[in-house]
Parts: structure tokens; C-alpha cells; sequence
């Protein structure tokens, strides 16, 4: 049997969504949500806030804005949801359709947690240790949705591990080093049209899933500047990490038709890799206190979404033994502003507004594992201090997103061919709930 469905081609498919996992709260797959306080500001004070520990995972010099020894911890909730309307799908080159009723939303409730701790060596030197998530989404379509052959679940989480060192290079300048230990985990599916070589399409199915993980290592470099006693300036970058995902892919079919034709197509179950690169970013920031009660900050932050080129996927039983997946996306840029108020000595509100920049350059490279598009945050948040050494902060935040096309087109000879034509617009939202505590020794 021509197996014009092959392990490489569905393999390609899954692996590159490892890091091609659209978040809803932020552009591509990156995650920001890694304090309450800076989240409750929509991250205008990412670079220059350094309010406590946790603001290490944005900018490590934060920390040596921080007097003696403190203790951070939060988690964030999110509520993401991707809808495709207006969806048509059929097999490559044909007029059938591949829909079945399936629920068009694929978004799902994520938990992201933080932590972070640092400690004052001596005058010149603070030590830190930040652990973060900042790569991860968790999408699930209906087994019978209309782009079942282009996505049906989604898995990606991450680690850094950040130990840092901050030295005071004056009183007001701090400059800080941070070495980033970085873990992936990957599992992801897909539906294989084998009806399709049955002379059926769309009406023999079978699943494909892949697993991988990974470590992988980089920096990152950050510097604080009191330039005035009431103007602070940020600026920090984070390196870029390189993993190569060593994982295993596994097929399997419920339907009698579809395990016939499993086992005469010659897809077997194996093993694979293939090197992805998370991206280095850049962060901007100033902080102002404008009076006694009202603070104003705001932030740009630049991603390096052009490192996403393309994904080689190489495979243990070939042939063939590697194939390429191009994806192009391009740079990014967020910008967010922000405003504190000290209401009374226990309780300081706060408030921002963001816009974040797509990397998906335009609705051919948009897939339902990446539905992205250009979107705008509107936050809230408030802290409130019991003691001076105490602070518990909730946030929220609004996540607009703007409606993307998708048009994945399939010819017998491209990359769409095992999956099929699929067209629509993808509404996207979120919803992000925010809390922490940190306490100061």
C-alpha cells in the first residue's frame, strides 16, 4: 500500500507543536505570569518594579532593590479558550467535508506556579534562586472536532531553575547574573485519516501521540539604575535555550477499518528527536513615583520569535529519516503601562493596560496549535500588608484578543497532505487570576 500517511510526516506534525504552543494570555507560547504584583500592573513594571523577590524572573537585578532576606510564592490561574468559527475542512484536493459535530473550542484551564528566595551576602553581593514556568500551554479539542488531523491535544510544560548573583556596583546601580536550568515536557496528539488509503476519507480513524523531554541551559543578565530618588530604570535579557526533545510516538485506531489499515500502512511505534530553541527576550522599563501615594512604570519587552525558523525532526526507524517543518515567525514586541496607588499604610491598588504583538506572520502559519494573534490586557490588582514584613497580592487581568484566519492548505505533495484542507477564524480570550505572598526576615 502506498503510505502516503507516514510515521515522519504525522511525527512532524506533533513534535513541532512542543514549541509552537499558542498561549492565550501571551504571544507565541511564552507565559508571563510569574508575580502578582507585576501581573496586577500588566507587567509595566517588569524591568524597573523590583517590589520583591519575584520580579528575579523578570529583571535578576530586582533583587538588589530587596533589603536582607526574602521569601516569595505564587500561583496563577488560567482560563483560556480558542474557538474557530466559520470552519470548513476537507481531505487534500477533494470536496468532502471533514466535519463532525465536534466542540470548536480548545482551550483549557492551566495552574502556573512561582517561587523565589534570596538573601544579602554581604554589602556588595545577593544571592537568589528563582523557579518559574515560562513556556506552557494545555489545549484539548473533541476527538470528532473538524481539525482533528491538524490538533487534538496539546501539552507543554517547562521548569527554570534561576539561581542568581546581584552586585551593588554603587548605591544606585546593581548589576546581576542569573545561570537558567530549563525542563520540557511534551505530549501531544493528532487524528491520522486512514479511511483516506481505505479509498474513505475522514471515515477511518486512528490517533498518532508523541512524547519528549528535555534539559536545557542559558543565562541571563539584568541591571537596575536609581537615577533619581523617586526614577528607577530596568533593563534585562534573557538568553535563548536550545533542547533537542528525545520522545517516543505511538499509533493506535478504535475503529475496525482503521486497524486494518494501521497494520498494513507500516507505522510503527518508535522513537525520535528534534532541536527547538525557546526564545531570548529583552526587557525595558522605568518607574517613577510621582507623588507620595501614586507610582507610574511601563515596560517594552522584544522577543526573538525569528529563532523559530523551522523544526528537523529525526527519527530512529526511517525512511526517510528527517523532515523539515518552516514555520517563519517573526520578532515581537509588548508594551504595557501601569499605575500604583497607596490607598493607606496595609493597601496598595494597582492597575495596568498591554498590547502584545503575534509572531504568526499571517493565517497560512497559523494552525490550532498556534491560533495567535495580536492582543491587548486590561489588569487589576491590590496588595495588602497586615505587617511591614508581610505582603499577600491578588491580580486579574483581561486578555482581548484579536480574531485570526487560518488557512491550512493541502496539496498531495505538501505538508498538509496527510491532514487535510482547514479554514476559519479563531476567536481567543483569557482570563488570568493571580495570587501570591512574600515575607521579608
Amino acid at each position: 500500500m502506498h503510505n502516503n500517511i507516514n510515521k515522519l510526516t504525522l511525527a512532524v506534525t506533533l513534535a513541532s507543536t512542543v514549541i509552537a504552543s499558542g498561549h492565550a494570555a501571551a504571544s507565541g507560547f511564552q507565559v508571563r505570569e510569574q508575580s502578582a504584583k507585576a501581573l496586577g500592573n500588566a507587567m509595566a513594571g517588569a524591568a524597573a518594579g523590583a517590589e520583591d523577590v519575584s520580579y528575579m524572573t523578570y529583571n535578576p537585578a530586582a533583587i538588589g532593590n530587596v533589603e536582607g532576606t526574602q521569601v516569595a510564592g505564587g500561583i496563577s490561574y488560567i482560563d483560556a479558550s480558542f474557538e474557530l468559527t466559520d470552519a470548513s475542512a476537507s481531505p487534500a484536493g477533494a470536496l468532502g467535508s471533514y466535519d463532525r459535530g465536534g466542540s470548536r473550542e480548545g482551550g483549557e484551564e492551566a495552574w502556573v506556579p512561582s517561587f523565589a528566595f534570596k538573601t544579602r551576602l554581604d554589602e556588595r553581593f545577593d544571592l537568589g534562586l528563582a523557579i518559574s514556568a515560562p513556556y506552557g500551554l494545555s489545549t484539548k479539542y473533541d476527538k470528532e472536532w473538524i481539525g482533528r488531523y491538524h490538533a487534538i491535544e496539546t501539552e507543554l510544560k517547562t521548569i527554570d531553575i534561576q539561581p542568581t548573583l546581584n552586585y551593588r556596583a554603587t548605591d544606585r546601580l546593581n548589576l546581576a547574573v542569573g545561570l537558567r536550568a530549563q525542563y520540557a515536557d511534551a505530549t501531544l496528539s493528532n487524528a491520522i485519516d486512514l479511511g483516506r488509503l481505505a479509498g474513505s476519507p475522514g471515515n477511518a480513524d486512528g490517533m498518532a501521540e508523541v512524547t519528549g523531554d528535555d534539559w536545557g541551559y542559558g543565562y541571563t543578565l539584568g541591571a537596575l539604575f536609581q537615577a533619581t530618588e523617586r526614577t528607577r530604570l530596568g533593563i534585562s535579557y534573557r538568553s535563548e535555550v536550545e533542547l533537542t526533545l528525545d520522545g517516543d510516538v505511538d499509533y493506535s485506531s478504535d475503529d475496525p477499518v482503521g486497524q486494518q489499515v494501521l497494520a498494513l500502512s507500516g507505522l510503527q511505534d518508535g522513537g525520535g528527536k528534534a532541536e527547538i530553541t525557546t526564545p531570548a527576550n529583552l526587557n525595558l522599563g522605568i518607574y517613577h513615583q510621582l507623588t507620595d501615594r501614586l507610582a507610574l512604570m511601563a515596560n517594552a519587552e522584544w522577543t526573538e520569535w525569528s529563532s523559530f525558523e523551522e523544526l528537523t525532526v529525526e527519527f530512529e526507524n526511517g525512511p526517510p529519516d528527517t523532515s523539515t517543518t518552516t514555520e517563519n515567525w517573526n520578532d515581537t514586541w509588548a508594551f504595557s503601562v501601569g499605575a500604583n496607588y497607596q490607598l493607606n499604610r496595609q493597601w496598595l491598588l494597582r492597575a495596568g493596560l498591554g498590547i502584545d504583538e503575534s509572531p504568526v506572520p499571517d493565517s497560512e502559519h497559523r494552525t490550532p496549535r498556534v491560533p495567535d494573534a495580536d492582543r491587548r490586557w486590561a489588569t487589576l490588582g491590590a496588595t495588602w500588608m497586615p505587617t511591614s514584613n508581610l505582603g499577600v497580592t491578588a491580580g486579574y487581568m483581561h486578555v482581548f484578543g484579536d480574531d485570526g484566519d487560518i488557512e491550512q492548505n493541502a496539496t498531495p505533495t505538501n505538508e498538509n497532505a496527510s491532514r487535510g484542507n482547514l479554514s476559519g477564524t479563531y476567536e481567543v480570550e483569557a482570563d488570568v487570576f493571580a495570587l501570591s505572598m512574600d515575607y521579608r526576615f
